[in-house]
């Protein structure tokens, strides 16, 4: 090597990161958004009623349902019945239901699956309110490893590209930054391009953790996609080899018609409440496997650990009620993976850890955009002002679209729920087309405008979008602040309070990039005056 071991990391670190940092960009928006993706959906929904939790008792339900499901399931495969609870893996409150699935018929692998919301005071079938079509807060989530428009598998592996290039970035940072834990309390504003390297230092060490994380976890996440030789060797590479593969993993089981259980199921959810609180009961899951005794296993609230989906759960004998084994454990290797796949998805998190998850991941936009600028910034002086090279243009013109059109098409996207009818054919689509409209717009605009010009207008924009979503909200439904606030409903509420301190932060960078831009225009100015009467004398 020409040069020294820090220099060749600092030019990988360099290009690693600008060749994907707008995917990456795109990546830590829509994830983070991801955190709170029930709460978005609920706010998408303006036609469901504002929660009120109810008194109950759960071995009464459990009787109603199991009449209902006589009714709706005779000799089903299994009978799942689902507490009124508050869910910490889904994020909010589970009504009381049921769901089946037949037997198959002859030729098939697999039955017909029902589900039914149930009346808590009667236990009869309940009418679903049926809210807008509205992709919600899952499609903001999904759209962070699975992009959009595109194949899911190619999107998958185009994101494990960016997400191992990341790694390295992160990695090559490291190494580069020699005083890196100095430059944490280093930063000097008003200084260029000093100041966008002290921002970029600062933030990226700020959550370093969370970065080294999030990108590891991201690539165990779809470890079959990206390393598939491993199962292919073994099981092949047909339709049916991951469907091997997870049946020797879980193991395969045959299922016999299910009846109602002789034994006391109320009883059983007694001894449950007394283990665990009577808040605590999840669901009622009545199945019996081949060659096995029929069980009905009493199922723990999700919460309390961050394999969150290893609830406890209590089984007995369906017939005589007395206390079944559990199934064995599994294995530390997969044990290892659902942690670090918990970890990346953070269902676990009560509402305080799931706003540093948030904020952790707007720290990772932050990273990234302060390194696109960085790059630029550093280059723009490299050239004359009236000849800028293409590819400088472009990069800086996908920078302004990227980290501040992108955000103004997340706004539009909730704009779009309001006004587009309610109606319209593929609304949910149309939806997500405005937000990738906005953000291919606000690329036009930035190539072609003053690039100065396009910072701050594109942030205006996004800045008046976010602030004025909850008037828009206001306009358009009953679920606003004046009605949310008094009623304690902090989904709705929170999630227009969030707008406003998201418009606001816009507003903010709007006002500080514009005061920039125009010193720099009155010391341009100056500088060229001074020149012309230093000509002139």
């Amino acid at each position: 090597m020409k040069e020294g071991f820090r220099q060749c990391m600092a030019w990988l670190h360099t290009w690693s990161g600008l060749v994907v940092g707008w995917v990456l960009f795109f990546v830590f928006v829509t994830g983070s958004a991801g955190y709170f993706n029930t709460e978005i959906t609920r706010w998408m929904q303006p036609e469901l009623p504002l929660h009120q939790a109810m008194p109950q008792n759960n071995g009464r339900l459990a009787m109603m349902a199991m009449d209902r499901l006589e009714e709706a399931a005779p000799n089903a495969e299994f009978w799942s019945i689902t507490l009124p609870h508050h869910s910490q893996a889904s994020r909010h409150w589970e009504d009381f239901s049921i769901s089946w699935e037949t037997t198959p018929l002859a030729g098939h692998e697999h039955g017909i699956r029902g589900r039914e919301v149930l009346d808590p005071s009667s236990g009869s079938s309940t009418k679903v309110i049926d809210p807008r079509d509205t992709g919600g807060g899952t499609s903001l989530y999904v759209m962070h490893y699975a992009l959009h428009y595109i194949d899911a598998q190619l999107a998958f592996k185009l994101v494990g590209i960016c997400t191992m290039l990341m790694l390295m970035s992160l990695i090559t940072g490291i190494i580069t930054h020699k005083k890196i834990f100095k430059d944490f309390f280093t930063f000097r504003p008003g200084k260029g391009q000093r100041s966008w390297l002290d921002a970029h230092n600062v933030i990226g060490v700020m959550a370093l953790p969370f970065f080294l994380m999030i990108t590891y976890s991201g690539l165990v996440f779809f470890g079959l996609t990206y390393m598939p030789a491993g199962v292919a060797a073994i099981y092949g590479t047909d339709d049916k080899a991951i469907e091997r593969y997870v049946d020797d993993l879980f193991g395969d089981h045959s299922h016999e018609a299910i009846s109602r259980p002789t034994a006391s199921v109320p009883d059983m959810i007694a001894k449950a409440e007394a283990a665990w609180g009577k808040d605590q009961i999840r669901s009622v899951f009545i199945q019996h496997d081949g060659g096995e005794a029929p069980r009905v296993d009493i199922g723990r609230a999700y919460g309390g650990q961050v394999r969150i989906f290893d609830a406890e759960t209590m089984r007995f004998h369906a017939h005589t009620g007395e206390a079944l084994p559990l199934d064995p454990p599994d294995s530390l290797t997969m044990k290892t993976n659902e942690t670090f796949r918990a970890l990346h998805e953070g269902r676990f998190a009560e509402s305080w850890l799931r706003w540093l998850y948030f904020v952790a991941g707007l720290l990772g936009c932050g990273m990234i955009g302060t390194g696109l600028v960085l790059w630029t910034v550093k280059r723009r002086k490299q050239h004359d002002a009236a000849n800028i090279p293409f590819g400088h243009r472009l990069v800086e013109a996908l920078n302004a679209s990227t980290i501040a059109g992108l955000p103004a098409g997340v706004a539009v996207y909730f704009w779009a729920n309001r006004l587009l009818p309610i109606d319209m054919a593929d609304r949910a689509n149309w939806e997500m087309n405005f937000l990738f409209l906005i953000w291919g717009e606000a690329f036009i605009y930035a190539f072609f405008r003053d690039i100065r010009k396009a910072w701050v207008e594109l942030l205006g924009f996004a800045a008046v979008a976010f602030t004025l979503l909850p008037v828009l909200n206001a306009l358009t439904t009953d679920k606003h602040l004046g009605a949310s606030l008094p009623a304690g409903d902090w989904v709705l509420a929170g999630f227009d309070l969030t707008m406003l301190a998201l418009g606001l932060a816009f507003a903010y960078m709007t006002i500080k990039v514009n005061r920039i831009w125009l010193k720099k225009a009155a010391q341009t100015s100056k500088a060229n005056d001074n020149s012309l009467l230093g000509e002139t004398a």
